[in-house]
């Protein structure tokens, strides 16, 4: 089975040698024996005469002599699908077919008819913009993600229009706010970095190139902050804020981050009685980090709520206000 799927594959190039090392990774996890070169050079033999009649493809790459099925699509394994498992699929299918229209998506409706599965309405929508920048790359990194493929990344930032680059390891896609970012490790120092697809100007796959796995669960690196950018040197900090009647079950019921919490009883009657002005309305804490996203979600609410610590965010959402008066007065004259 190890093998089966190593010579279908072809996001990556394998020669004897790292079938071998691939196989026994596989057969070590799985609590069986290793097999030796000399085992999976008879096994690619055999594979070619009845009853498979494999057809095996054999070429180099870099002075490696590499070997692959001819035909990707190629399986020793072939079995029928029930009902339950093609209305899984097709439930599946249509759900990443949120992204229909993006290029390398196009397998999606050639699979279901491959597949002989029947087209059904959608039941389940996620927010998509397929206008959004360079949205083609999706499928791109989506593909060599999945398949664990390194890659080189022609990018820009946002105060810099010159194309930088960076060998990349793609670990995780990721949607924030309407915009898609790339979650992986700097090949040179295997640092964490993300990229949003509007500044990502070209890939490439190596897959000549080792691909180091990730060796952090990446789920934790989001828990403690609102967004993708994470400051590393920071620290989770604790933060209070009051939100008015208007906005309570707003932000009651759809959290600014997943360790919000209502303040009541004692804590919030010291809250009222600290600050006797504000009328109504409720009190919330977040633990997390600061960081650009969370700013722009306090502040999205406007005089709906008040961040009353720490003092810093405090100032940071002022300052934030401070500029946008500026900016107004500019073009607009005061009364």
């Amino acid at each position: 089975m190890f093998l089966d799927e190593m010579l279908s594959d072809r996001h990556h190039f394998y020669d004897i040698h790292d079938l071998t090392e691939k196989c026994n990774e596989k057969l070590t996890t799985a609590g069986l024996s290793e097999v030796t070169k000399r085992c999976i050079e008879k096994d690619i033999n055999y594979l070619e005469y009845d009853p498979f009649f494999a057809e095996i493809e054999r070429f180099r790459v870099g002075g490696r002599r590499c070997v692959r099925y001819a035909d990707p699509s190629f399986s020793i394994f072939k079995k029928e699908l029930s009902k339950e498992e093609s209305n899984l699929i097709l439930e599946v299918l249509n759900t990443i077919g949120q992204f229909e229209g993006l290029a390398h998506f196009e397998w999606l409706e050639r699979f279901k008819t491959g597949l002989g599965l029947k087209e059904r309405p959608k039941v389940i929508s996620f927010s998509n913009n397929p206008y959004l920048q360079n949205s083609n790359l999706l499928g791109v990194l989506f593909d060599n993600t999945s398949n664990q493929v390194v890659v080189e990344l022609e990018y820009h930032t946002y105060s810099d229009t010159g194309k930088k680059t960076i060998i990349f390891h793609p670990y995780l896609l990721k949607q924030y706010n309407n915009r898609w970012y790339i979650i992986g490790a700097a090949d040179s120092d295997k640092k964490i970095l993300n990229f949003a697809l509007d500044r990502i100007d070209k890939v490439t796959p190596l897959p000549e190139q080792k691909f180091f796995p990730c060796e952090k669960d990446l789920s934790e690196r989001f828990e403690d902050i609102v967004g993708v950018t994470l400051y590393e040197d920071c620290e989770v900090e604790h933060i209070v804020f009051w939100v008015s009647d208007a906005s309570k079950g707003y932000v009651d019921t759809k959290p600014i981050h997943g360790s919000q919490k209502p303040l009541k009883g004692e804590q919030e009657q010291k809250l009222r009685d600290d600050y006797p002005l504000l009328n109504g309305g409720s009190f919330f804490s977040i633990d997390c980090i600061q960081n650009y996203e969370l700013i722009r979600e306090l502040c999205s609410f406007g005089k709906n709520l008040i961040v009353l610590e720490p003092c810093h965010i405090q100032k940071s959402i002022c300052q934030r206000i401070q500029e946008m008066i500026q900016n107004y007065e500019q073009i607009i004259p005061i009364i």
